[in-house]
């Protein structure tokens, strides 16, 4: 299948792709385990979390991880921290919600592919008015690739913390939707905040990655979704600044 042009105007035809799209699992734990070794991430966990992860991941229940951002280098540090962690199995079938910008670069695509990711439009860099249907297009594809299987990892801020890393920003309402949709599609997701700190240098390297006990039961509302995800964040950032 030939990959498409990553552009607005050809918005359409880039998401019939990534609903279809599939990489290749094993080439995909190649290059996760990979980037353990060469990001050497250390995980921690609120008590109780890794086992009830683990118990999750053997039941087949479909996941909403959640992480806070501070680098362009974030999508390869939480990689490294789940080959690193019980959510290993999930490698492979876990789309992750890229910008745009990443899918350009040939060789970047590649690698942004190989890990699973749906690209995002946003309003920052196209206007709102521009972006409206396509977002409401990446809502339903991600939503039914989960209903499909996959979990989905996303980057609920949208921008790089540049102002206090040990503070969460403004969560946008997207996760809130599609967590709103996967539901009405006849699927209870389960949400898992990961919290990520490079400490007071921002060392991309040995950062602490801190996972907190997973959610349940969200709210029925795309807006209190939003605010559980908020909330979570934040405790699972705390956890990650104090574990560093």
């Amino acid at each position: 299948m030939d990959r498409p042009a990553v552009i607005l105007e050809n918005d359409e035809t880039v998401y019939d792709f990534y609903l279809r799209h599939q990489q290749n699992r094993q080439v995909a734990r190649l290059a996760y385990a990979a980037l353990a070794r060469r990001f050497k991430p250390r995980v921690s966990y609120s008590e109780g979390a890794r086992e009830e992860i683990r118990r999750l991941v053997y039941d087949d229940t479909r996941l909403i991880i959640a992480v806070n951002h501070v680098s362009e280098t974030d999508p390869y540090t939480v990689a490294a921290a789940a080959w690193a962690s019980p959510l290993r199995p999930a490698i492979g079938r876990t789309r992750v919600l890229a910008k745009d910008e990443l899918f350009q670069e040939p060789k970047q695509r590649k690698r942004i592919d190989m890990m699973g990711g749906i690209p995002v439009f946003r309003g920052k860099n196209h206007g709102m008015r521009a972006v409206s249907a396509a977002g409401n297009r990446m809502m339903d594809v991600s939503a039914e690739r989960v209903r499909r299987g996959d979990d989905l990892a996303v980057f609920p801020e949208g921008t790089c913390n540049l102002v206090d890393p040990t503070q969460i920003q403004h969560v946008g309402s997207g996760i809130g939707h599609i967590a709103a949709r996967i539901r009405k599609l006849g699927v209870e997701p389960v949400l898992i905040c990961m919290g990520l700190s490079y400490g007071p240098a921002q060392k991309l390297k040995s950062a602490s990655v801190y996972i907190d006990q997973p959610i349940t039961g969200l709210p029925d509302k795309p807006l209190h979704i939003v605010r559980t995800v908020a909330d979570g964040m934040q405790k699972a950032l705390d956890g990650a600044v104090a574990a560093y």
